[in-house]
């Protein structure tokens, strides 16, 4: 059995990795497919950018496909920079562009009202199946300035409470435990162990 990952990212790749060696599964990745269809992300939340990147290429290629969106949610700035994580200070996709922008829309915004997660939304897709659809959600708060240099994207600005520290601060390991994304593979693999789904043929 083989299921294609819907990402270029070798860190990401590995995970899924460790997580299907128990089901004996073979773990693809788009690096490993030539002319795979390109799929512009035109949601409006992550799940729906999840769901359209995995059915658009599970169809296309008729195999099982996962395909995740992710991104930083602050309240006091109404849910942005959602989507738009990856590119919210332009299309160059600059980490320290992004978390200065961060930063200067909340200069104004007091610490106990600077509370924001990190989500990740995980779609599993097969042809002629019903996609499954889960959410993983870190919550914290966003720091008055940077923190750590360990991790990546906003990991610097985003502060975790319980244990007073910022996300870049902790060591993988630490992070792979509670991260958003961590979440949201420990509900997709209960859910294939529960439901072996996998093995089910359409």
């Amino acid at each position: 059995m083989k299921i294609l990952i819907a990402t270029q990212n070798k860190g990401k790749v590995n995970e899924f990795q460790s997580m299907f060696k128990e089901f004996g599964i073979e773990v693809l990745s788009l690096l490993d497919i030539e002319d795979c269809p390109e799929v512009e992300e035109t949601g409006t939340t992550f799940e729906q950018n999840a769901i359209l990147k995995a059915e658009t290429i599970s169809t296309r290629m008729n195999i099982p496909v996962i395909a995740d969106d992710s991104g930083l949610e602050i309240d006091a700035l109404e849910g942005r920079p959602g989507v738009y994580s990856a590119r919210y200070a332009g299309s160059q996709k600059s980490d320290e562009q992004n978390m200065d922008k961060v930063l200067d829309e909340l200069k104004q915004v007091a610490q106990p009202n600077r509370t924001a997660r990190f989500v990740c939304a995980l779609a599993f897709a097969r042809p002629e199946c019903e996609t499954f659809v889960i959410r993983g959600e870190c919550e914290g708060e966003i720091l008055l300035e940077r923190r750590g240099s360990e991790g990546f994207g906003y990991d610097p600005i985003f502060f975790l409470p319980h244990l007073n520290r910022s996300m870049a601060e902790l060591s993988k390991e630490e992070k792979n435990k509670i991260s958003h994304r961590a979440l949201a593979l420990r509900k997709l693999k209960d859910y294939i162990s529960e439901e072996d789904m996998l093995w089910q043929k359409p």
